[in-house]
């Protein structure tokens, strides 16, 4: 169907049942925010580097892809926006972040953003974001009687802030088991256990925002969330350049696992059936 674009995201439109989510690896910031960061933040470090490269197999494969365009640090489109932990009891960041996974702060004294700047930065960027992923979802659900979100997401595979020592390559989260069947958690991880990495299901990372609001299984949409550590396809040191050598390996376990979540179907379904690769 194309691309629909939008200066917040971008909208590649396709007729599968599937659904790729990328909100955290947009660079922009608008207008003077940057000169507001400190020095440190303004590098972006806590960007989700290159996920929507890794993803770039999504369109040719008929799965619908939405990409944010901004940076994480203006505002998080992966979290609850009426400020509840996903993880209670654990360091977590905030809708509009003033710190860094590492703790330090984000903004130049006295430049952290206003209650009033934090709604507004709500209705024209995260507002935005998720009324696509709705339409697309109802898109999806209306022509195959389901859909499935994958909401991709990558991290530096150690931040002591988060979590204690080295993040497993891959890691599927599923909400404890509640945003998708069981069944499709189950496709999800044959794919990574064949992968040759290592992986974990709904270890640190059960899945953020999204997933959760999102995944209604028992209304027919299935949510999941991929986070990986970014050893496995870049440098994590400034500039966090790609490695195409690095990254190959792990662009074909996408490729399987977009497929594999492309071509599930629930008990009972209808609708048209994907293309094949």
């Amino acid at each position: 169907m194309g691309a629909a674009e939008h200066d917040a995201f971008t909208l590649q439109r396709g007729e599968s049942p599937l659904l790729v989510s990328v909100p955290h690896s947009g660079t922009l910031l608008p207008g003077a925010l940057a000169d507001r960061l400190t020095p440190q933040a303004q590098a972006l470090p806590d960007t989700d580097w290159h996920v929507e490269k890794l993803y770039e197999c999504a369109p040719s494969l008929d799965v619908t892809c939405l990409v944010a365009h901004y940076s994480r640090y203006l505002i998080d489109l992966n979290r609850d926006p009426s400020g509840a932990s996903l993880y209670p009891g654990r360091s977590v960041t905030e809708l509009c972040p003033t710190t860094s996974f590492a703790g330090e702060p984000l903004y130049r004294q006295g430049e952290a953003p206003s209650p009033s700047e934090i709604d507004t930065r709500r209705t024209r960027y995260f507002d935005p974001y998720h009324a696509a992923l709705r339409a697309e979802l109802d898109r999806l659900k209306a022509r195959h009687g389901f859909a499935v979100l994958l909401d991709g997401h990558s991290i530096r595979a150690e931040v002591p802030r988060f979590f204690e020592g080295r993040l497993p390559d891959l890691n599927l989260g599923t909400a404890g088991g509640s945003s998708c069947a069981q069944e499709l958690a189950q496709v999800a991880a044959n794919v990574l256990e064949r992968a040759g990495m290592t992986w974990v299901a709904n270890g640190r990372f059960k899945g953020g925002f999204i997933t959760r609001h999102f995944g209604e299984p028992e209304a027919g949409v299935h949510a999941l969330q991929l986070e990986m550590a970014q050893t496995a396809y870049m440098d994590e040191a400034p500039p966090f350049p790609w490695d195409p050598e690095r990254a190959a390996p792990l662009a074909r376990v996408l490729r399987r696992l977009v497929t594999s979540l492309r071509d599930w179907r629930p008990e009972g379904s209808r609708g048209n059936t994907a293309g094949t690769e």
